[in-house]
């Protein structure tokens, strides 16, 4: 196999029952033979892998565990006809999918886009614009606050968008932990992280993929802020005023994506399945 046939990200698609799961990957060289990339699964962050191999007519490659149930690697096996892969899927526990990909797109806007009016996406009073991503409902709203009392459902908005800024106010108690997801796909982290270094896991960090320049979160129960740029792949983050990641490329879906359809528009969508955490002041400002 032509190493040029396998090089480049791949949002993939994984058959899991009657479930089609979001995956990710991505394929690099590392000097003169040398095939190394990184993965994302239905969960958890990205993740190093050390060889990709490579027989001439299929490619493969194993990574250790991360959330997975199971001690053994997690091992993909696929085939390339063109722009789409074709494989399977061996998780920790032993059980086989198969799965499906297609390259990434990139994603790169020719032009800046130009911003339409700000539009209040939680109205304070209901639910109205929003539905509950699980079986039972948990959240609620209270006195202006979009609120989830304990783990359960994720929720979203019924309107997608493409590009857009983004203003949220979010408050957790201690040890909590949520997130927002951009377009249903790229989570950029909430967690009490008030006195951590900063790291691509805690509070300003687009989970597993860019690390915030600093970290700027405030104690546990107190109001904080994010006003995200997002623009094709590339995400401007301002945390408790303060800038902390500026115009990066976040390389693709995070753990716990709604799907792995890069191209189109997708959700707000909010984690409600780590612990409480409350919500209010969400406005969006769309880009055309």
């Amino acid at each position: 196999m032509d190493a040029a046939g396998i090089e480049g990200r791949w949002d993939m698609t994984v058959q899991v029952g009657e479930r089609q799961l979001p995956s990710w990957f991505e394929v690099t060289h590392s000097g003169r033979s040398t095939m190394v990339g990184q993965f994302v699964g239905f969960g958890g962050s990205s993740r190093p892998i050390s060889r990709v191999n490579s027989d001439g007519t299929k490619f493969w490659f194993a990574i250790p565990p991360q959330w997975e149930q199971g001690d053994g690697d997690l091992k993909v096996e696929g085939t390339v006809d063109g722009d789409n892969l074709s494989g399977t899927m061996t998780m920790p526990d032993g059980k086989t999918f198969n799965w499906t990909a297609v390259r990434a797109p990139v994603l790169r806007e020719q032009k800046a886009p130009v911003w339409g009016k700000p539009i209040k996406v939680f109205n304070g009073k209901d639910l109205n614009g929003w539905e509950a991503m699980g079986k039972t409902n948990q959240w609620v709203v209270e006195a202006g606050v979009l609120k989830s009392p304990k783990s359960g459902a994720n929720i979203r908005t019924t309107k997608t968008f493409n590009n857009f800024k983004l203003h949220i106010e979010f408050r957790y108690p201690q040890e909590s932990n949520s997130g927002v997801y951009l377009r249903g796909r790229y989570e950029v982290q909430i967690s009490d992280s008030k006195g951590l270094p900063p790291s691509k896991g805690d509070l300003g960090a687009v989970y597993g993929f860019i690390t915030p320049s600093d970290m700027m979160a405030k104690a546990p129960g107190e109001w904080q802020s994010y006003d995200i740029t997002l623009i094709g792949r590339m995400i401007t983050l301002v945390a408790n005023g303060k800038t902390v990641i500026s115009n990066q490329e976040i390389p693709g879906i995070t753990g716990g994506a709604i799907d792995s359809k890069e191209s189109e528009p997708g959700p707000i969508y909010l984690q409600g399945d780590h612990g409480p955490v409350e919500y209010r002041n969400i406005v969006i400002t769309p880009g055309q």
